[in-house]
């Protein structure tokens, strides 16, 4: 018998170390391989797209918002993983109605990937491998606190055009770049994942603007709709980044990595 606590507070307890997984989160199918358990899933939705080669073999379930549960369901897992953020409640209350064991994660900052790393360890059988990530994310965080006290940056990091979205200090992408020494300029915004206007955001003067490859795709042809921030240190000292978005946004296994590279790309200001 195994009992895990997962990220909403339940006891998920299994009759042994899963051997059918459904993942419906791509960082945690991730995770999952990582920790030794890439045989093991059966399912994972179109956007579970690391480690290519893996994923490419299993059956696709739908998307993050709009998975075929009846397949699911068809497919047997002894453990299906959801998302509070990317999943709806909705599929998650369904799959526990039919008998499923749901694993639910919802790290809310940099600190929560460590301990739920080794609970998935534990889960899938493979503690030492889940204390290894924890290690190794907890040595990435002593680094940038090592790393002396840079200025901190302004930031400003939409995750979506047209409207233009970006989040506030109540998500793990806020912390992540909180952690790496960047300030959100959308920190105080009411909702946590928020519309904004782009003149509202020249007027808090970002000095660093990281456009991500995901969820929108960000690319230069983009840079002509940024006009309203022309006159912002960022946009005048020529500070505009395109990041990968994964490293924002994937926790798990690469979150350690993802600290040292946007550190970089924040600490690059002259």
């Amino acid at each position: 018998m195994i009992e895990v606590r997962d990220d909403a507070g339940g006891a998920l307890v299994l009759a042994g170390h899963p051997e059918r997984i459904v993942s419906l989160v791509p960082s945690l199918t991730e995770a999952v391989c990582r920790l030794g358990g890439a045989e093991r899933l059966v399912g994972v939705t179109r956007y579970c797209t690391e480690p290519s080669a893996v994923v490419r073999r299993v059956t696709k379930v739908g998307g993050t918002k709009n998975p075929d549960l009846e397949q699911i369901r068809s497919l047997a897992p002894d453990l299906v993983i959801v998302n509070v953020e990317e999943n709806r409640r909705e599929d998650f209350e369904a799959l526990q109605a039919a008998g499923l064991s749901v694993f639910v994660s919802f790290p809310r900052c940099v600190r929560d990937v460590g301990p739920l790393m080794e609970r998935f360890g534990a889960l899938l059988g493979a503690p030492e491998a889940g204390q290894a990530l924890s290690a190794e994310l907890w040595r990435a965080l002593a680094d940038c606190k090592a790393g002396g006290r840079l200025p901190r940056a302004r930031v400003f990091c939409p995750i979506w055009r047209n409207p233009w979205m970006s989040f506030n200090r109540d998500t793990y992408l806020d912390d992540i770049l909180r952690v790496v020494g960047g300030d959100n300029v959308c920190a105080a915004e009411v909702q946590r994942y928020c519309s904004v206007d782009l003149e509202a955001v020249a007027v808090a003067c970002p000095d660093v603007i990281l456009l991500p490859d995901e969820p929108y795709a960000f690319k230069q042809k983009d840079l002509v709709w940024l006009a309203p921030l022309a006159q912002t240190p960022a946009m005048r000292h020529g500070r505009v980044r395109f990041i990968d978005g994964k490293a924002l946004s994937w926790y798990g296994p690469r979150t350690a990595a993802a600290l040292r590279y946007l550190r970089e790309q924040i600490a690059a200001t002259s």
